[in-house]
């Protein structure tokens, strides 16, 4: 395979241990992640040349973030240095009734004061076959949203293939209106080969709803035919999209949900299998593992869209049982429950 490369903003994760609440905490867990790095360690997994780019303050905190990607086997030489901080979030894992809490500290972050013509994407794209950024990415600042632009142009001059995963997030998105997100986010994504997004991406970016239908009334019993329409009028948007993606995720509590995903092509939609994940150990990144698992599925197995959309939906339901960001999972472990074997038996 050639190589792959995200782009976006790592950073420090502290969170109290287990289920302890914030007002509970004497102490954190310190893990490094986010959306694209997190993409980027799921590929390096599963043998894929990847590289991480972003940008880091060049001190001991920066120095651990790039040290925990290289560890992983991700590419960290076209990370540019500069800034002083590293951005932050806190997560309160929570149990039954009791949802997950994030708390964003990542304003004048080094990422966040990223500018034009600090990245030399010519050179970074020498050599690549697929380029992948996120939502999270242009909702940190405008300068963040323009490098991104400067990449997708740069990618699809190339002609490399381009992915997205949408992903909204409520508590960003504070620099601008939401007409001007809208515009951000549709020039970004009008480049994009490969296009993954729930119902509330679609709707917040763009407008678009599933029609004759809410997803909110369905509970848990989430229904792969309420996405169609959506995919229909996201092709419609965009017509260089090959493909759009959408994970569907029922919750019937804070510690089980349902997993499933579903791919249309332009002509037909796939679907893959529910699976029950009960006693969650950390669905953070779970969005993230299903693009890497989606990534890696498109491109072993390019004439097989049901099988790469089925590699996905198991590799990311593996990384609900995996604590931290990343999914830390090999394509024989993502194969075998693929194949059925969910006994969680000791291999020996």
């Amino acid at each position: 395979m050639k190589k792959v490369v995200t782009f976006g903003e790592i950073m420090l994760r502290l969170a109290p241990q287990g289920f302890l609440r914030f007002s509970q905490a004497n102490n954190f867990d310190v893990v490094y992640g986010g959306g694209e790095s997190n993409v980027a360690v799921s590929l390096a997994n599963y043998g894929v040349p990847v590289d991480f780019v972003t940008r880091l303050p060049k001190n001991d905190i920066g120095e651990c973030a790039m040290m925990e990607m290289r560890k992983r086997g991700v590419g960290v030489d076209k990370i540019v240095w500069g800034g002083d901080r590293l951005g932050i979030y806190f997560l309160e894992t929570g149990a039954v009734s009791r949802g997950s809490k994030v708390v964003y500290d990542r304003a004048h972050s080094a990422m966040s004061e990223i500018q034009s013509g600090m990245i030399n994407w010519d050179e970074i794209f020498d050599g690549v076959e697929w380029f992948h950024w996120t939502g999270i990415t242009p909702a940190i600042s405008q300068g963040s949203a323009d490098v991104c632009l400067e990449a997708v142009k740069a990618a699809s001059v190339k002609g490399i293939t381009i992915s997205t995963d949408l992903n909204y997030r409520a508590k960003l998105w504070n620099f601008c209106s939401s007409d001007h997100r809208e515009t951000i986010m549709s020039e970004l994504t009008s480049y994009c080969d490969i296009i993954l997004g729930n119902e509330e991406d679609a709707e917040m970016h763009f407008g678009i709803k599933p029609e004759g239908i809410s997803v909110q009334t369905q509970g848990h019993d989430v229904k792969a035919e309420a996405f169609l329409s959506v995919c229909e009028q996201m092709m419609k948007k965009f017509p260089r999209a090959k493909k759009v993606i959408t994970t569907l995720r029922g919750s019937i509590s804070a510690s089980h949900n349902t997993w499933a995903g579903v791919l249309y092509d332009g002509t037909k939609m796939y679907e893959t299998r529910q699976y029950q994940i009960t006693d969650i150990v950390d669905r953070v990144g779970g969005g993230d593992s299903f693009m890497g698992g989606l990534i890696y599925g498109l491109l072993k197995y390019p004439e097989d869209d049901q099988n790469a959309l089925d590699f996905a939906v198991a590799a990311s339901c593996l990384k609900h049982t995996i604590k931290g960001d990343a999914n830390l999972v090999t394509v024989g472990e993502v194969e075998k429950l693929m194949g059925g074997d969910a006994s969680g038996r000791v291999a020996r």
